[in-house]
C-alpha cells in the first residue's frame, strides 16, 4: 500500500514546497520593495522527519528533509546572495521500494531577498529531473534551459519564498484572512490562495509551541481529496520557523515535523515550558 502511494507523490518534496510557500502572504509591488530581515541569518538549519499514517499501516517513518542557509555570502552575477539548500530523502526502508534523493538550491539577494538563481536535482525512483534557472528582474523574465517566460521582477522560487515571507509582521492578521501568492515552479508562474486559520498551541517531539496555522488552496486531483489538503503550523515569534506540515490524502495522511534546528537569529519565545 505505502510504496504504491509513494509512486504517485513524493510527500517529503511536496511538504518542502509548501513550507517554502505558505507564509508568502503579501503580494509585493513589481516596481519596488524593501525587506527588513529580522527573522533569520546565515547558518540557520532545520531538519524534518516525514511520516505516513493510515489505518492499514499505522505511523510509518518515510524519510527526512532539511533546509539550510549556508554560513558564507555567495557572490552571484555580481550580487551578494544567501545560499539556501533544501533536501528530501527517503530512509533505507522506503528506498528499497522507491528511492527519493532531491536537492533544491536557491541563491537570493541579501538586501531585497529576491532570487537570483535556482537549481534542482531530482531523483525519484528511476526518474531524473534537473533544472538551472536565472531570474532577471529588469526585463521581468525567468530563464531556464528550456524556455524564457515573462514574470514579475520579484517573483520568488519555491525556496526563497518562505524566507522572504518570514520578514513580514503577522501581528495584525486575523483568522479568516486570505492572501494570494505568486511563485515560479517548473517553467510556470503560479498563483495560490493562502488561508490564515488562527493561532494554535501544538505539541511535537521538541515540546509545545504557540503557532500560526495556515492552509493553501490547491486544485483537487488524484492525490489530494480536498481543496485545502495541507496545513502548516509556524512558530508565533520573530523566527517564524516551520514546526509542522500535514496533508490529507486520498488514502491516509502525511506529516512533516521539525525535529532539529540551529543557528536561529532570535530566541524562541513561542516555546511553552
Amino acid at each position: 500500500m505505502v510504496p504504491g502511494i509513494l509512486r504517485k507523490q513524493n510527500y517529503a518534496t511536496r511538504c518542502i514546497l509548501w513550507v517554502s510557500l505558505l507564509l508568502l502572504v503579501v503580494l509585493v509591488s513589481a516596481n519596488d520593495r524593501q525587506a527588513t530581515n529580522e527573522a533569520f541569518m546565515k547558518g540557520e538549519r532545520f531538519v524534518f522527519r516525514a511520516m505516513y499514517h493510515s489505518r492499514f499501516t499505522g505511523n510509518v517513518n518515510a524519510g527526512d528533509a532539511s533546509l539550510t542557509i549556508k554560513p558564507e555570502t555567495v557572490v552571484m552575477d555580481g550580487e551578494p546572495t544567501m545560499k539556501i539548500v533544501g533536501r528530501a530523502n527517503t530512509n533505507s526502508f522506503f528506498s528499497m521500494f522507491f528511492r527519493v534523493e532531491n536537492e533544491y538550491v536557491s541563491w537570493f539577494h541579501e538586501e531585497h531577498l529576491a532570487p537570483v538563481r535556482f537549481t534542482k536535482n531530482i531523483r525519484e525512483g528511476r526518474s531524473r529531473r534537473n533544472a538551472d534557472v536565472r531570474f532577471l528582474p529588469d526585463p521581468g523574465q525567468v530563464v531556464s534551459s528550456d524556455t524564457i517566460i515573462e514574470a514579475p521582477p520579484f517573483v520568488q522560487d519555491i525556496i526563497s519564498a518562505y524566507y522572504f515571507a518570514r520578514t513580514f509582521d503577522m501581528e495584525g492578521v486575523q483568522p479568516g484572512d486570505a492572501f494570494e501568492v505568486s511563485f515560479y515552479h517548473s517553467d510556470e508562474v503560479y498563483v495560490s490562495r493562502i488561508l490564515f486559520e488562527g493561532r494554535e498551541q501544538i505539541t511535537t517531539s521538541l515540546g509545545t509551541f504557540n503557532t500560526l496555522r495556515f492552509k493553501p488552496e490547491v486544485l483537487e486531483g488524484k492525490v489530494f481529496s480536498q481543496p485545502y489538503p495541507m496545513t502548516l503550523w509556524v512558530s508565533d515569534d520573530k523566527n517564524k520557523i516551520p514546526i509542522r506540515a500535514e496533508s490529507g490524502l486520498v488514502v491516509g495522511r502525511a506529516r512533516l515535523d521539525l525535529v532539529q534546528f540551529g543557528g536561529l537569529k532570535n530566541m524562541i519565545t513561542s516555546f511553552v515550558p
